[in-house]
């Protein structure tokens, strides 16, 4: 069987690394569609307008993902330190704060319902909060399955590159879909 040689496997892990950054532009151009296509359908019609007061189920998600943000990045610093007892609970508080945010989604969602805001409706830009919200944690549920994974690399001791390697890529992708909610939270706010 043929050894791999360091420089190499450094070089596999950048390819991957770019990987990551292609999903996040892609994801970007996504949602910046989204964003568009919302502005577009709602432009020059007041009929048309989101006409709902957003819960504040969202403020409490967002001030969720911004404390996780700053946790997935202490665990990225315990990592780099070697202090692998810290670097286990922030990724634990993180995914944590992750599982919390979602149950903020879901729970605004539920109060959107009780005000008469459903997903399907005669008013599509009362739609498009749905699928910002639902798209984005569609994000999170992946972010939190690669924060998993850099757990799982701390508990079976992997080699200190590949744990430092798991623990960037999930932190660009965390941050990443922490500005992301951001953005959108405030857009919709804008629009409401």
């Amino acid at each position: 069987m043929r050894q791999i040689s360091s420089e190499q496997y450094k070089q596999n892990l950048k390819a991957k690394k770019f990987l990551i950054w292609l999903f996040i532009i892609s994801s970007f151009m996504m949602f910046a569609a989204l964003t568009s296509g919302f502005i577009v359908y709602t432009a020059g019609s007041a009929e048309r307008g989101l006409k709902t007061i957003l819960p504040q189920a969202f403020k409490y998600s967002s001030a969720v993902i911004i404390i996780s943000s700053i946790t997935m990045h202490l665990a990225y610093l315990s990592g780099k330190r070697l202090q692998f007892s810290k670097q286990k609970l922030y990724l634990i508080i993180t995914i944590s704060l992750g599982f919390l945010f979602t149950y903020f989604q879901f729970s605004a969602w539920q109060t959107l319902t009780e005000q008469g805001v459903f997903f399907v409706n005669y008013n599509a830009s009362q739609s498009f909060v749905y699928i910002f919200s639902g798209a984005h944690l569609v994000h999170i549920l992946a972010g939190i399955i690669m924060l998993f994974f850099a757990l799982a690399g701390v508990y079976q001791n992997i080699p200190q590159v590949r744990n430092i390697f798991r623990l960037e890529v999930s932190s660009i992708f965390w941050h990443f879909i922490d500005i992301l909610w951001i953005y959108l939270y405030v857009f919709l706010l804008l629009n409401q």
